[in-house]
Parts: C-alpha cells; structure tokens; sequence
C-alpha cells in the first residue's frame, strides 16, 4: 500500500465471482454501498442483541459503533478493514458491576460506562505498547494454534444464541430459520456476481418476504405487528448517558481489555490471510483504535466495541476487503442511530428469521478461526497444539465460567486465559 496518510483507492471492475478486491481498492459507488449495507446487516444483531442483554439502548450502540469505526479507520491510516461492534465479552462482567437482571433499562448503567472507559484507557495503553516495542511479545502469548482457537471460539459460544432465536416457540418458526439459511445459502451457492456478493442482505430479505407470505398472509405462524414502526419518529436522538467512575466497577470490567487484543489480533490475522497482505504493523495502532472507540462508546451511554468477527466472515465470503466499504457501512450505522423508525423496522424482523442468518454469520465466524490454523499451517501432530486448541474450544463452546470473588469470567474470556496459559504452561517442558 502507499506510504501516505491514506492509501488511494483505486477502482476496479468486478469481473466475476472469484475477483477480490484489495483494501486499497473499491468498486464502483453503487456496489460500495449495497456492500456497506450488507455489513450493517451482519454485524446489526449482535451489535444490538449484546446492549439488550446489558440494558443498555441499542440506537446509542448502533451510533457509537458507527462513530467507533470511522475512529478506527483514521487511527489506522484506512489500513485494516474492519467493523466495531458491541463486545460480547462485556456481558457477563457488566451483569455483575450492575447487578442488572432485566430486561429492560439498566438502572446502573452508568456505573458500567466507568468500567467501559477504563477497560478501553487499558487496551490503549496496551496498544501504545505494542506500537512502540512491536507485536513479538504479543505473537509469542497468542501464536496462530492460540488466536484461531479464540477466533473460532466466538461463533461458537454465540452459536446457542443463534439456535435459540432460530429455534422459536413454534414448529414454524424452526422452520422458518431452516428456509432462512436456505436462502441465505443458495444466493451464496446459485447467483453469480454483486448478487452472489450479497448473499447475507438478499437471503434476509428473501426469507422475511416469505416470512410475511406465510404469517401474515396465510396465518401459519405470528404475524409481524408493523404498529410501532408506523407511530415511531423518522429522525431523533438517542438517549445517551454520562458514566460514573465506581473503583469496583472498573476494576472488575477493565480486565476485558485482555480478551478484546486477543480477538482483535486474531481478526488482524485473519484479515491478513485472506487479503495476502501484512497488516502486522498495524496491529498496534488497531488496539489503539478499538480502545479509543471503547471509550468514546463508554462515555456516551454504548458499549464497549471491538473489531467484528461477523463482518470478517461477510469479507471471507464475498472477497471485498475494501476499507472503504466500512466508512460507508459506519455511515449509514450513524444516520440509523438517529432513527428511531429505523430501531422499530429492525424489530420487526421475525425472531426465526434473525436466528438463521445469526447462524450463517456465527459459522462464518468459527470458520475463520479454522482457516488461521491452515494458513499458519498449525501442526496438529505436535500435542502442545493440539490439548490447547481443544480444550480452548470446549470452554468456549460450553461456556464455561469461573468465579474468582467478585470476578466472574464466562465462556469467551475463560476460552481466552486458558488458551493463553495453556500455551505458556505447556511450553516449559522437560528438553530431551
């Protein structure tokens, strides 16, 4: 890429299903933005199923995870492409601080935002590390075996969310999820080009028509109630939050930032080997990015983001990795945060129908994790690889948590330490 600012963009016509598109390349403007749109899409559930879970208030997330990106994309020169995200990893340390048992608003919201913005001083802190003694130490705490299994991880302990929107309350709407990742699966299978490209928005929209066919038109399943959508505001602002900076809160929620440089590292990684390209000395201005994010995000009312595992599988997919596709994905986040008809569509969309493109999209994620390990071609003979990769799966996957005092650590972060110790521990074996 270009040693300037920003690299220079340049444009490159689509020529046939297998074309890749380089960060410091785009399409023309009208494919950019449906692929923008596609990459709101993706990350959309997750970013705004973890506030719910916290209580927090999913338009000021949308908003923040768009202002995050754009602060991302300028600290890393337009460099890396990638999303940021509601953290799943804030969860379960945001229960506890807040002693939040929902739903609805978290009365102790702003104790968690202090907790947030320290969680992000740390990451940056450590972000400013890496950029200044170079990424060697991280590499050797997190090789490939360690960060796949991490990445992988993730869409495997989101899986159990997915099956159980997807599942629903009634044979329909399990159902309903199996045609939705059809759908979803045969645009990726039997269309060819932009179409093809957009396989995750084209089998949404295709399975939420059908959805209103069966349901609203022919009675077989819940209808979906479009009242909110026609009483809810075009434009308005969210309602954000000032935090408060509680020593226990913070203390507790700031370790997270541990789990987040292992999964942005991880993302970097694979980025990396799908694009071809060296994106290692920019992992240090990546943490940087993600932990001034978190604390934008934490200052206003959102969560703490991090680098999005949905949109790397939408990339590893359509083979666009044009960093200006997530200018213009962050964009169109913005303007959405600021409608509340926007907020009411989105809930709109049947639970089954977000379930089966959750499913898609969290398997695209453990994937990725899997395709770390090939390209670093990780050899699975060796046993040091194989009992940390392993066991990092089953304490994701099962969620396994730990308490230590007032320190509870679920399934992601549990998953994240043990791959971490299990490497090093095992490491100091006897020499022959």
């Amino acid at each position: 890429m270009s040693e300037s600012a920003m690299p220079r963009w340049r444009l490159k016509a689509e020529v046939g299903p297998s074309t890749v598109i380089a960060p410091d390349e785009r399409l023309p403007w009208p494919q950019m933005f449906a692929m923008g749109a596609q990459h709101v899409v993706a990350m959309f559930g997750a970013t705004v199923l973890a506030p719910l879970l916290m209580g927090f208030d999913p338009n000021v997330a949308i908003l923040m995870s768009g202002l995050g990106t754009l602060l991302f994309f300028f600290v890393v020169g337009g460099r890396v492409p990638s999303y940021l995200g509601s953290s799943f990893a804030f969860i379960g340390v945001v229960i506890a601080a807040t002693g939040y048992a929902g739903p609805g608003p978290n009365a102790n919201l702003a104790v968690a935002l202090g907790g947030i913005i320290a969680c992000g001083a740390l990451y940056t802190l450590i972000g400013l590390a890496v950029m200044a003694t170079g990424t060697r130490w991280i590499e050797r705490l997190m090789p490939p075996v360690v960060t796949g299994a991490v990445v992988a991880v993730i869409g495997l302990n989101l899986a159990p969310i997915a099956v159980k929107g997807a599942m629903g309350a009634s044979g329909f709407d399990a159902w309903m999820a199996v045609v939705t990742f059809l759908c979803v699966g045969g645009v990726a299978v039997f269309t060819r080009g932009m179409v093809q490209r957009l396989l995750i928005l084209v089998g949404l929209v295709m399975a939420y028509l059908l959805y209103l066919a069966l349901a609203n038109g022919a009675g077989l399943g819940t209808p979906v109630d479009f009242s909110g959508l026609a009483a809810a505001a075009w434009f308005g602002l969210p309602a954000l939050t000032a935090p408060v900076f509680d020593p226990g809160a913070m203390a507790l929620i700031a370790p997270v930032a541990i789990i987040l440089v292992a999964e942005n590292l991880g993302h970097i990684k694979a980025v990396s080997a799908m694009t071809g390209r060296n994106l290692d000395p920019y992992i240090g201005r990546a943490f940087v990015g993600d932990g001034l994010a978190t604390m934008m995000a934490g200052s206003a009312g959102g969560t703490g983001v991090t680098t999005y595992a949905e949109n790397i599988g939408v990339m590893a997919v359509t083979r666009i990795y044009s960093t200006l596709v997530f200018v213009i994905a962050a964009l169109i986040a913005i303007v959405l945060g600021f409608s509340p008809k926007f907020g009411a569509l989105i809930q709109t969309i049947p639970g089954p129908v977000l379930g089966g493109v959750s499913i898609v999209v969290f398997g695209l994620i453990a994937v990725a994790g899997a395709r770390i390990w090939v390209d670093n071609k990780v050899d699975f003979s060796d046993n040091r690889n194989l009992i940390v990769a392993a066991i990092t799966l089953v304490l994701g996957a099962g969620d396994f948590t730990l308490s230590l005092g007032g320190f509870t650590v679920g399934g992601i972060g549990t998953a994240t330490f043990g791959a971490i110790l299990l490497w090093a521990l095992l490491g100091r074996r006897a020499v022959a």
